[in-house]
């Protein structure tokens, strides 16, 4: 790009995701093309599931030596100039893909999994939206968590999933091969 032409996200009037992180806690939101999108905070029952999915994860993870589990709308840059940071409600990433350790800001290499729960105000073209962005990006899996459905579908890429109901068991894959959890213990 030559210089004359280079117009930083500032200069145009949208916020990059550093000016984001700077703000500190300013409620939950996602930064979709350098604008901040506010989100309404997640109910019990969206907090029980990902404390209950984040909890088995961590344990499988950590006991494993893997690398690390996130839970809380982790931010994930999906996309630069003009930024889009979206927020994950559990990630999983591993030390090969962060061999320095956390970083302290947003995330700017993809997890390798990557987990969504449905609140009833979700709408579906903005799920697939993301899905598709974390797949861009590099991530290996997206579970969507449908907590009206009482199910998980399981994507390996934007178009192929698999849908487990109660009655199965959700099974990692590649670095995570070996975590189980029922379907049904994520339901209260």
């Amino acid at each position: 790009m030559r210089a004359e032409t280079a117009i930083t996200s500032s200069e145009a009037g949208l916020m990059t995701g550093e000016e984001l992180l700077a703000m500190g806690d300013i409620g939950p939101c996602e930064l979709i093309n350098g604008r901040i999108v506010p989100m309404a905070p997640a109910g019990i029952r969206h907090g029980t599931i990902e404390l209950t999915l984040g909890l088995a994860l961590q344990q499988f993870v950590q006991s494993r030596g893997l690398g690390w589990v996130a839970v809380g709308e982790v931010g994930i840059y999906t996309q630069r100039n003009p930024d889009r940071i979206r927020g994950a409600d559990l990630v999983f990433i591993s030390q090969e893909r962060l061999p320095g350790g956390l970083p302290q800001g947003f995330l700017e290499v993809a997890p390798e999994l990557i987990v969504e729960i449905l609140s009833p105000e979700d709408r579906w073209q903005s799920v697939r939206q993301k899905i598709e962005e974390y797949f861009a990006i590099g991530a290996k899996w997206v579970w969507v968590v449908e907590p009206e459905n009482r199910a998980v579908l399981v994507y390996r890429s934007s178009t192929e999933l698999q849908k487990l109901g109660e009655e199965d068991i959700l099974e990692g894959e590649g670095i995570l091969e070996g975590f189980t959890l029922p379907v049904i213990s994520l339901f209260p």
